[in-house]
């Protein structure tokens, strides 16, 4: 298949850069293995975490259907295996299968969902709710016993990046974190966490959703 012979794999280690924002557009990037994390840089040239993505995630799609640069940048926060499909063969697969441009229209459609939620959580919840309700989210996808109690697992992100994801400073994050601490509801050492009850956790912010 054309595709087969187009498609190009790569391996990355943590801090190597997949694109940077403001490049051109030539392809579009799929991760098999790993974390990525796609950045932004702020007005005060800040580094902000955006969001992550996980295997089986595509990455640089939007960028490529609207024509431009890419608008952050990809970073593995993990070992990576990335596959690339240049733009010339992505454009060939759009236009011999319909149901392909659907599937990239549903994904965009589920994004924009998403980055809706996100504004509605950072404009009802404050840093605790939406710190509990991440760190939910977190637990989820890397602890490896969250069918018990205690629940141990190892942040995949620093302190810094943490925040930004809730939108919020470092020192805003910290006191959050010495007071949920103090609450019993988790325990921080380094980037290992131990949440006590998930039940909880999950307390912290799921009564908000019904004010």
């Amino acid at each position: 298949m054309r595709l087969d012979r187009a498609r190009i794999a790569k391996d990355y280690m943590p801090g190597d850069v997949v694109f940077h924002e403001g490049d051109d557009c030539r392809g579009i990037y799929c991760l098999q293995e790993g974390l990525i994390g796609v950045r932004k840089t702020n007005a005060s040239g800040n580094s902000i975490l955006l969001h992550l993505e996980n295997p089986g995630n595509t990455m640089g799609y939007r960028a490529f259907l609207a024509g431009e640069q890419y608008h952050a940048s990809a970073e593995a926060l993990e070992p990576c295996r990335i596959c690339f499909i240049n733009g010339a063969t992505a454009q060939s697969l759009l236009e011999h299968s319909p149901a392909l441009g659907l599937r990239f229209l549903e994904r965009v459609s589920r994004n924009l969902g998403a980055a809706e939620e996100k504004i509605l959580q950072n404009a009802t919840l404050s840093v605790r709710a939406r710190f509990a309700y991440l760190l939910t989210v977190l637990v989820d996808r890397y602890a490896p016993n969250k069918e018990q109690s205690p629940i141990e697992f190892e942040l995949p992100l620093s302190r810094h990046d943490l925040a930004s994801m809730i939108g919020t400073t470092p020192e805003s994050m910290s006191r959050t974190i010495a007071k949920m601490e103090q609450d019993g509801i988790a325990k921080f050492s380094g980037r290992k966490v131990v949440v006590h009850e998930l039940d909880n956790l999950v307390g912290e912010y799921e009564p908000a959703n019904f004010l």
